[in-house]
Protein backbone atom coordinates (compact mmCIF):
# COMPACT_ATOMS: atom_id res chain seq x y z
CA UNK A 1 0.00 0.00 0.00
CA UNK A 2 2.81 2.44 0.86
CA UNK A 3 4.45 1.74 -2.50
CA UNK A 4 1.20 2.50 -4.29
CA UNK A 5 0.83 5.74 -2.30
CA UNK A 6 4.42 6.73 -3.23
CA UNK A 7 3.63 6.11 -6.90
CA UNK A 8 0.54 8.29 -6.78
CA UNK A 9 2.42 11.06 -4.97
CA UNK A 10 5.24 10.81 -7.53
CA UNK A 11 2.80 11.16 -10.41
CA UNK A 12 1.10 14.08 -8.73
CA UNK A 13 4.46 15.77 -8.16
CA UNK A 14 5.48 15.22 -11.79
CA UNK A 15 2.14 16.67 -12.88
CA UNK A 16 2.68 19.76 -10.73
CA UNK A 17 6.16 20.19 -12.16
CA UNK A 18 4.85 19.82 -15.71
CA UNK A 19 2.11 22.43 -15.06
CA UNK A 20 4.71 24.81 -13.63
CA UNK A 21 6.95 24.21 -16.66
CA UNK A 22 4.08 25.02 -19.03
CA UNK A 23 3.13 28.14 -17.06
CA UNK A 24 6.72 29.37 -17.04
CA UNK A 25 6.97 28.79 -20.80
CA UNK A 26 3.77 30.79 -21.23
CA UNK A 27 5.19 33.67 -19.19
CA UNK A 28 8.39 33.57 -21.23
CA UNK A 29 6.37 33.95 -24.43
CA UNK A 30 4.28 36.76 -22.96
CA UNK A 31 7.43 38.64 -21.92
CA UNK A 32 9.12 38.09 -25.27
CA UNK A 33 6.25 38.24 -27.78
CA UNK A 34 3.26 39.55 -25.87
CA UNK A 35 0.08 37.68 -25.05
CA UNK A 36 -0.83 37.42 -28.73
CA UNK A 37 2.15 35.10 -29.18
CA UNK A 38 0.70 32.51 -26.80
CA UNK A 39 -0.73 29.41 -28.43
CA UNK A 40 -0.63 25.81 -27.30
CA UNK A 41 1.89 25.16 -30.05
CA UNK A 42 4.25 28.04 -29.13
CA UNK A 43 4.08 27.14 -25.44
CA UNK A 44 4.82 23.48 -26.19
CA UNK A 45 7.81 24.47 -28.31
CA UNK A 46 9.12 26.83 -25.61
CA UNK A 47 8.69 24.14 -22.94
CA UNK A 48 10.22 21.43 -25.12
CA UNK A 49 7.13 19.21 -24.91
CA UNK A 50 4.36 18.09 -27.22
CA UNK A 51 1.33 20.26 -27.93
CA UNK A 52 -0.91 17.45 -26.67
CA UNK A 53 0.69 17.78 -23.21
CA UNK A 54 -0.18 21.47 -23.02
CA UNK A 55 -3.74 20.58 -24.00
CA UNK A 56 -3.83 17.84 -21.37
CA UNK A 57 -3.02 20.30 -18.60
CA UNK A 58 -4.79 23.35 -20.07
CA UNK A 59 -7.72 22.47 -22.32
CA UNK A 60 -8.24 26.01 -23.61
CA UNK A 61 -6.06 29.00 -24.28
CA UNK A 62 -7.99 30.91 -21.60
CA UNK A 63 -7.14 28.16 -19.08
CA UNK A 64 -3.48 28.59 -19.94
CA UNK A 65 -3.56 32.40 -19.73
CA UNK A 66 -5.50 32.32 -16.44
CA UNK A 67 -2.91 29.94 -14.96
CA UNK A 68 -0.05 32.19 -16.10
CA UNK A 69 -1.67 35.33 -14.70
CA UNK A 70 -2.57 33.49 -11.48
CA UNK A 71 1.06 32.50 -10.94
CA UNK A 72 2.12 36.14 -11.12
CA UNK A 73 -0.76 37.57 -9.09
CA UNK A 74 -0.37 34.92 -6.40
CA UNK A 75 3.19 36.12 -5.83
CA UNK A 76 2.00 39.73 -5.59
CA UNK A 77 -0.87 38.73 -3.32
CA UNK A 78 1.54 37.01 -0.95
CA UNK A 79 3.84 40.05 -0.88
CA UNK A 80 0.99 42.50 -0.26
CA UNK A 81 -0.50 40.25 2.42
CA UNK A 82 2.89 40.30 4.19
CA UNK A 83 2.95 44.10 3.97
CA UNK A 84 -0.53 44.37 5.48
CA UNK A 85 0.31 41.97 8.31
CA UNK A 86 3.68 43.60 9.04
CA UNK A 87 4.37 46.11 11.78
CA UNK A 88 6.13 48.26 9.16
CA UNK A 89 4.41 50.91 7.05
CA UNK A 90 2.62 49.02 4.26
CA UNK A 91 2.78 52.03 1.92
CA UNK A 92 6.57 52.00 2.17
CA UNK A 93 6.54 48.28 1.33
CA UNK A 94 4.22 48.85 -1.63
CA UNK A 95 6.55 51.59 -2.90
CA UNK A 96 9.42 49.08 -2.76
CA UNK A 97 7.34 46.47 -4.59
CA UNK A 98 6.34 48.93 -7.31
CA UNK A 99 9.96 50.11 -7.69
CA UNK A 100 11.06 46.51 -8.29
CA UNK A 101 9.18 46.73 -11.61
CA UNK A 102 12.11 48.78 -12.90
CA UNK A 103 14.68 46.24 -11.78
CA UNK A 104 14.64 42.59 -10.78
CA UNK A 105 10.85 42.25 -11.00
CA UNK A 106 10.51 43.88 -14.42
CA UNK A 107 9.93 40.74 -16.46
CA UNK A 108 7.18 39.40 -14.20
CA UNK A 109 5.60 42.86 -13.87
CA UNK A 110 5.60 43.19 -17.64
CA UNK A 111 3.90 39.81 -18.06
CA UNK A 112 1.34 40.68 -15.37
CA UNK A 113 0.55 44.03 -17.01
CA UNK A 114 0.22 42.45 -20.44
CA UNK A 115 -2.11 39.72 -19.20
CA UNK A 116 -4.13 42.12 -17.03
CA UNK A 117 -4.66 44.38 -20.03
CA UNK A 118 -5.75 41.37 -22.06
CA UNK A 119 -8.46 40.80 -19.43
CA UNK A 120 -10.37 43.72 -20.93
CA UNK A 121 -10.96 41.51 -23.98
CA UNK A 122 -10.98 38.08 -22.31
CA UNK A 123 -13.52 37.85 -19.48
CA UNK A 124 -11.98 34.63 -18.13
CA UNK A 125 -8.92 36.63 -17.04
CA UNK A 126 -10.82 39.39 -15.22
CA UNK A 127 -11.23 37.82 -11.75
CA UNK A 128 -7.52 37.07 -11.55
CA UNK A 129 -6.56 40.45 -13.00
CA UNK A 130 -8.60 42.18 -10.28
CA UNK A 131 -6.57 40.55 -7.50
CA UNK A 132 -3.80 43.17 -7.66
CA UNK A 133 -6.35 45.97 -7.38
CA UNK A 134 -8.24 44.22 -4.58
CA UNK A 135 -5.05 43.67 -2.59
CA UNK A 136 -3.87 47.25 -3.05
CA UNK A 137 -7.32 48.43 -1.89
CA UNK A 138 -7.00 46.24 1.20
CA UNK A 139 -3.59 47.75 1.89
CA UNK A 140 -5.09 51.25 1.52
CA UNK A 141 -7.72 50.38 4.10
CA UNK A 142 -4.95 50.15 6.70
CA UNK A 143 -4.72 53.95 6.36
CA UNK A 144 -8.25 55.12 5.57
CA UNK A 145 -11.83 54.03 5.21
CA UNK A 146 -12.65 56.72 2.61
CA UNK A 147 -13.77 54.81 -0.52
CA UNK A 148 -12.77 57.66 -2.85
CA UNK A 149 -9.26 57.83 -1.38
CA UNK A 150 -8.94 54.05 -1.67
CA UNK A 151 -10.04 54.12 -5.31
CA UNK A 152 -7.60 56.94 -6.08
CA UNK A 153 -4.78 55.04 -4.33
CA UNK A 154 -5.46 51.90 -6.39
CA UNK A 155 -5.57 53.90 -9.63
CA UNK A 156 -2.35 55.71 -8.69
CA UNK A 157 -0.62 52.41 -7.91
CA UNK A 158 -1.67 51.03 -11.30
CA UNK A 159 -0.48 54.17 -13.05
CA UNK A 160 2.88 54.15 -11.28
CA UNK A 161 3.41 50.51 -12.27
CA UNK A 162 2.66 51.32 -15.89
CA UNK A 163 4.88 54.43 -15.91
CA UNK A 164 7.78 52.46 -14.45
CA UNK A 165 7.47 49.82 -17.15
CA UNK A 166 7.60 52.56 -19.80
CA UNK A 167 10.67 54.28 -18.33
CA UNK A 168 14.23 53.21 -19.03
CA UNK A 169 15.75 54.01 -15.65
CA UNK A 170 15.73 52.87 -12.05
CA UNK A 171 12.66 53.73 -10.00
CA UNK A 172 13.08 55.69 -6.79
CA UNK A 173 11.13 53.97 -3.99
CA UNK A 174 11.32 57.15 -1.89
CA UNK A 175 9.64 59.17 -4.63
CA UNK A 176 7.01 56.48 -5.16
CA UNK A 177 6.32 56.41 -1.44
CA UNK A 178 5.96 60.21 -1.33
CA UNK A 179 3.48 60.17 -4.20
CA UNK A 180 1.50 57.28 -2.70
CA UNK A 181 1.45 58.92 0.74
CA UNK A 182 0.03 62.17 -0.64
CA UNK A 183 -2.80 60.21 -2.22
CA UNK A 184 -3.54 58.34 0.97
CA UNK A 185 -3.47 60.52 4.08
CA UNK A 186 -3.78 58.86 7.45
CA UNK A 187 -7.22 59.05 9.02
CA UNK A 188 -8.35 57.69 12.33
CA UNK A 189 -10.15 54.36 12.22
Amino acid sequence: MAAAQGTVDGRKLRGQRRRAQIIEATLTIVRRDGATGVTHRTVAKEAGITTSLTLYYFATLDDLLVAALTSVTDAYTQRIRQLIDSEDDPVDGLAQLIAESAGPGRERALAERELSTLAARRPALRPVARRWRDNVAELARTRTDDPDAIEAFVALSDGLCTAILLDDHEADPGHIRAVLSKALPRTSQ
